[in-house]
């Protein structure tokens, strides 16, 4: 490869990570083929940044409050455990794309909450690249929660359901 096209190769990852950041995507990649033996792959990805915020009482209010702070690391507990995505019966997102949860506008669901799904029975659908691609059901079981709104864009990973 010739120090041209490095130069031009630097100045388009840049330009990507700077389409990245100004749309919000966590990850972009893209092949460029110069030709015969010649190719430029890129994967530019960045990490979101989760913050936790929590309140603190302020030391006067802390001791009259004792009992009812008690009772707060237990409320707490079940929200740590709540994540999706940590769910043993998660179905995760194969692909980057958006979820539809019907087949067409007007018909029924694939599944709704409380059905019972076969192995390979048809989820919902994930559009990626003008191409419908059906999500089948992992495992047999039970919709405990669909975690997607009809229409929504969708991460690759993302849970999508709980099976239980």
């Amino acid at each position: 490869m010739s120090k041209k096209n490095h130069e031009t190769d630097v100045a388009f990852i840049e330009a990507l990570a700077k389409l990245l950041q100004e749309n919000d995507l966590t990850e972009l990649e893209v092949m460029r083929d110069y030709g015969e033996n010649d190719s430029l792959n890129v994967r530019v990805s960045r990490a979101k940044e989760v913050v936790q915020m929590t309140q603190m009482a302020p030391p006067a209010m802390a001791a009259p409050a004792a009992a009812p702070a008690a009772a707060t690391p237990a409320a707490a507990a079940p929200a740590v455990n709540e994540d999706p995505a940590s769910d043993p019966g998660a179905v995760p997102s194969p692909m980057v794309g958006t979820a539809y949860l019907q087949a067409e506008p007007g018909t029924p669901a694939f599944v709704s909450v409380g059905d019972t799904v076969t192995e390979g029975q048809t989820l919902l659908i994930v559009e990626a690249m003008k191409t419908m691609n059906q999500i089948p059901a992992p495992r047999a079981g039970k919709i405990k929660r669909i975690l997607v709104e009809d229409g929504a864009a969708v991460e690759f990973g993302a849970p999508l359901m709980i099976i239980e």
